[in-house]
């Protein structure tokens, strides 16, 4: 596997989008799998191109024990409308490699749904390239097994704005809708779709 991570960050009209949630999961991750030589802080190394300042962009960090590249790309939210359940009980993506050749495979399976949701070890945990939420009809819950803690997810468990349980796919008839949310998309711009679609 590749010795490279990446941290994904919103990059919304200039401005950095949750930067202390993104900033704890770097330095965590850089300490875990690199022995982190030193401190970086993202807000010194992040400048925004002129070129990104206006309208919605994924600022993409690619990092080793150092900062290997920064780039701002234009983003544009997937149309999804049904999940695939795809079972892999082996899968590691507890922190965000650059070397996603499992997820891609996992993906290439859904067949002519427009996305997955993997379970592991009996439990639901995320999707292609978000943390899961669930609808019970007065709150969202999301799993206590994910592959990847979110940036998002982090931020909304600390607001109170989400849940925490664990979520098998017997429990998915006690929820009535499912959205996904990652660094760039909130409980207000994820996707949303119907527990009925998922196959």
């Amino acid at each position: 596997m590749s010795r490279l991570l990446i941290e994904t960050i919103k990059c919304e009209n200039g401005r950095l989008c949750n930067l202390e949630f993104h900033q704890r999961r770097f330095s965590l991750a850089r300490k875990e799998y690199f022995g982190e030589i030193d401190i970086i802080l993202l807000n010194d190394v992040l400048k925004i191109p002129d070129d990104a300042k206006s309208g919605l962009f994924k600022c993409r960090v690619l990092y080793s024990g150092k900062i290997e590249k920064i780039e701002f790309l234009p983003h544009n939210f997937r149309s999804i409308q049904s999940l695939k359940l795809m079972v892999d009980n082996e899968i590691d993506y507890h922190l965000k490699y650059a070397d996603r050749e499992r997820l891609n495979q996992l993906f290439e399976q859904r067949g002519d749904c427009d996305d997955i949701l993997i379970i592991k070890n009996g439990c639901i945990s995320d999707s292609y390239t978000a943390n899961p939420v669930f609808w019970d009809g007065q709150r969202w819950w999301t799993p206590d097994t994910p592959l990847l803690p979110g940036t998002q997810r982090a931020r909304l468990l600390e607001d109170g704005k989400i849940k925490v349980c664990r979520i098998t796919p017997a429990d998915l008839n006690k929820y009535s809708k499912v959205g996904l949310i990652n660094a760039m998309q909130d409980l207000e711009s994820m996707p949303v779709i119907d527990v009925l679609s998922i196959k």
